[in-house]
C-alpha cells in the first residue's frame, strides 16, 4: 500500500471515530407486559367434563395480532403505545392464557394446544375483534375486549355451539401500568366466562 493510501485510510479511521459520539444510539427496548390467567371460574362440578379439548390460537386482524399494545381514539382508528409491548404476539399470548385458565378451573378433563399430544374430540376456535385501550373524550381509557368463540367436534370439525364475550374495565390512571392492570381485569372476566360456557355446554348430553 502506498504512503498516500495509508494516510487516506488513517484519515477515514479518524473520521469514523469522531462520528461515533454523534451517531444516534439504538433505542432501548420497550418495557414488556403480560396478562395472567383467570384465577378460577365459577364453582366446578363434582367431576370434570370427560373431554379432550384443544385450544386454537385466536384469529385477529394483523393490526391486533402483534406484540404492540393497541389503543383506539375512535371507532375507525387504531394506534399503539410507543414505549410498551406484550411479551408475545397477541394470538400466541391469548392461546396460552386460555389453556392456563382452563387448567386452573379444572372443569375439562384435558386441555392443550392444537399441535400438542391430545387426541382431541372438541376444539375451541375463537376470533378477537377488540383488544385495545379505548379512549373517550377525556380521562383514562377503558380496556375493551370482544371475542367470539366456537366449539367444534373433532376431527370432522362440525359445529357444536358459538357465543360472543365482551368486557370493558376503566383504567385507574392514564399510564401504561394502570392500563395493563385494567386489561388484566377485563381478560379475567372474559376468560372465566369462556371457561364456564365451554364446560357447561360440553357437560350437556351428547355435546362432549
Amino acid at each position: 500500500m502506498t504512503r498516500i493510501a495509508l494516510r487516506l485510510a488513517a484519515l477515514a479511521t479518524l473520521a469514523l471515530a469522531g462520528c461515533g459520539g454523534i451517531l444516534p444510539q439504538p433505542a432501548a427496548p420497550p418495557p414488556l407486559y403480560r396478562l395472567t390467567p383467570a384465577a378460577q371460574g365459577p364453582a366446578a362440578p363434582q367431576r370434570a367434563v370427560p373431554t379432550q379439548l384443544v385450544i386454537d390460537a385466536p384469529e385477529a386482524e394483523a393490526a391486533l395480532d402483534t406484540t404492540r399494545i393497541a389503543l383506539a381514539r375512535g371507532p375507525t382508528s387504531l394506534d399503539y403505545f410507543a414505549d410498551a409491548a406484550w411479551t408475545d404476539r397477541l394470538s400466541s399470548m391469548l392461546q396460552a392464557l386460555l389453556i392456563a385458565s382452563f387448567d386452573k378451573a379444572d372443569r375439562i378433563a384435558a386441555v392443550g394446544p392444537q399441535n400438542g399430544e391430545l387426541r382431541a374430540n372438541v376444539a375451541l376456535v375463537s376470533s378477537v375483534t377488540h383488544f385495545e385501550a379505548a379512549y373517550g373524550s377525556e380521562g383514562p381509557p377503558k380496556w375493551r375486549i370482544e371475542i367470539t368463540a366456537k366449539l367444534v367436534r373433532m376431527p370432522e370439525r362440525t359445529f357444536i355451539a358459538a357465543r360472543s364475550f365482551a368486557a370493558e374495565v376503566p383504567a385507574a390512571h392514564n399510564t401504561v401500568p394502570a392500563i395493563v392492570t385494567a386489561a388484566d381485569d377485563a381478560w379475567h372476566r372474559v376468560a372465566s366466562d369462556v371457561v364456564d360456557w365451554t364446560a357447561t355446554t360440553l357437560a350437556r348430553p351428547g355435546r362432549s
